[in-house]
């Protein structure tokens, strides 16, 4: 029997473990993984973030770089059984940086979705949850909150599995019931 694919979103704040938990889980969802990298090396110290980030990965993952053109991408993909996008928000701020409109940003998002069901392979989304701070004193820093919170909500309703990773836990939100899945690194009983 196969496994029908999957599409889960993983959220958090910086450094809260859910870009580990994502690929732990995608390696639970297919043998041949890829990872879709949106971040641009655009100095020393992003190229050296994005270096350490393929080797904590390791050789299992193949390594697709795409900034902008994310849904197409994923429909490009061949001989993969499960992608992890990471990171959501970067690819979202690479588009408003560029003078995107909300509304072409929101239609991106949704061809995103549209490309992921349609692909037949497993996803794991990461992104990083923004809105529970302050409010940006910038518009593009409002801007890009308010895309982030309504592409988060929009992918949310696609996805069979949505996890949110703070202080070190990840928890599972869908399906319910809210369970703790990870702790301290450390995969935890289902």
């Amino acid at each position: 029997m196969t496994k029908s694919p999957i599409l889960a979103l993983v959220g958090g704040g910086a450094r809260s473990g859910k870009s580990a938990f994502a690929l732990e889980h995608a390696r639970t969802l297919g043998a041949r993984r890829t990872l879709l990298a949106t971040a641009e090396a655009h100095d020393d110290e992003m190229r050296a973030r994005i270096a350490q980030h393929r080797r904590e990965r390791g050789g299992d993952f193949a390594t697709v770089e795409e900034p902008i053109a994310v849904p197409e991408a994923v429909r490009a993909l061949r001989d993969c059984d499960v992608v992890v996008i990471d990171c959501l928000t970067l690819w979202l701020s690479n588009l408003l940086v560029r003078d995107e409109s909300a509304s072409a940003i929101t239609a991106r998002v949704d061809a995103l979705c549209d490309a992921l069901r349609a692909s037949g392979l497993s996803s794991v989304i990461v992104t990083n949850e923004v809105g529970m701070g302050i409010v940006p004193e910038s518009s593009l820093g409002r801007a890009f909150r308010d895309l982030a919170g309504l592409a988060h909500q929009r992918i949310a309703r696609s996805a069979d599995q949505v996890y949110l990773a703070a202080v070190g836990c990840v928890l599972r939100m869908r399906p319910a019931p809210l369970q703790l899945v990870a702790a301290g690194g450390v995969a935890c009983p289902a």
